[in-house]
Parts: structure tokens; sequence; C-alpha cells
């Protein structure tokens, strides 16, 4: 039987969005109501991250914006964008583009926990020199993180965890990635 690695891993994306589901709904501390426009608006929060980095023939680039809904003070949900672009001179270059979604709890407010499914289109291209050719790959990354940070007013430092990290067909190079949130 062939092996489709995808299907295997969209059983734990099902469950992983069931869980948030499941945990945004029994959090919601009052009964489902119409909400006026500004009462939408007052729960969203925009933020994200922004990368530079430059050296000796090397440029890395990254932009993710992203916004999130605070159901309550304990659970928001959001979605995010990303674009990377990293170059290394005669050598490599990599163009990283797609979306997530993101829930947070914070059991206490100092404590955030989040749960983030990721897909990435991933387009590389690396130079051989000694061959005289170029090698191209294009393919599409998922990434489901479970992290854990310290917060401080609109500002979360932690790590997350990829847990359907596969180092032969990854968009990072490591299934841990250290993380700086920042909401307004």
């Amino acid at each position: 039987m062939t092996n489709y690695p995808f299907f295997s891993q969209f059983k734990y994306i099902i469950l992983s969005a069931s869980l948030v589901l499941c945990s945004a709904l029994s959090a919601q501390q009052q009964p489902f109501k119409k909400q006026s426009q500004s009462d939408f608006w007052d729960k969203v929060q925009f933020g994200g991250g922004l990368g530079l980095g430059f050296g000796s023939g090397y440029t890395d680039i990254s932009i993710a914006p992203s916004a999130i809904y605070n159901f309550n003070p304990y659970v928001a949900l959001g979605i995010g964008a990303q674009y990377s672009y990293v170059s290394q001179k005669d050598f490599y270059t990599s163009n990283l583009y797609g979306g997530s979604l993101i829930a947070l709890v914070n059991p206490i407010e100092q404590i955030q926990l989040s749960v983030e499914l990721e897909q990435l289109r991933v387009n590389v291209s690396v130079d051989d020199d000694f061959n005289n050719s170029s090698n191209t790959r294009n393919f599409w990354n998922t990434g489901l993180f479970v992290g854990a940070g310290y917060r401080t007013n609109n500002v979360t430092i932690g790590g997350r965890y990829n847990v359907l990290y596969n180092e032969n067909d990854a968009a990072y190079s490591s299934a841990f990635m250290p993380f700086v949130r920042v909401y307004f």
C-alpha cells in the first residue's frame, strides 16, 4: 500500500482543530448573542513579527502579520500570513509563504499556551558550483506547533515545537523554535 504522509497527519490536524474549537466554545462565559460591530472589533488584536538579517552575502527577510479574536481573557483564536526570503550569495535561495491558524490559552495571566497549524509553500534553489548545476525543490509543508511562553502585557516570549516535523521534508532546520509574539 502506498504511504500518504499527509493523510496520516491529517487526523492529527483535525483532532487538534476540534480540540481548539471545543476549548474556545466551552470557555465562553455567556451564551451566544448577536454582537454589535464595535463589540467585535474591541476584542480583535493585530500583531505579528518582522525579521531582518544581513551579512556577508547573506540576506534573511521575513514578515508575519496576524490577528486574533479574544473570546475572553483566557482564550483567543486567530489567523496569520507569512513570507520569508533567505539567500546566501552564489549558493542558496528560498521563498516561503503561507498562512496559519492559531489558538492561544492563558490559564493564568503570565502563562500563554498555544497551538498553531501552519501551511507553507516552500521554494528552494541550491546552486552547485562544483557540478555547474542548480537543484530546485518546490513543496508544501504542514506544521502543527504546540508552544508555551511567558506573557507580560502585549508581549509573549517562549518556544514552540512542531509535532509534524520531518527532517527530510521540512521548511525549518529544527522542530523546536523560540518565538516572540506581540499583539496590540
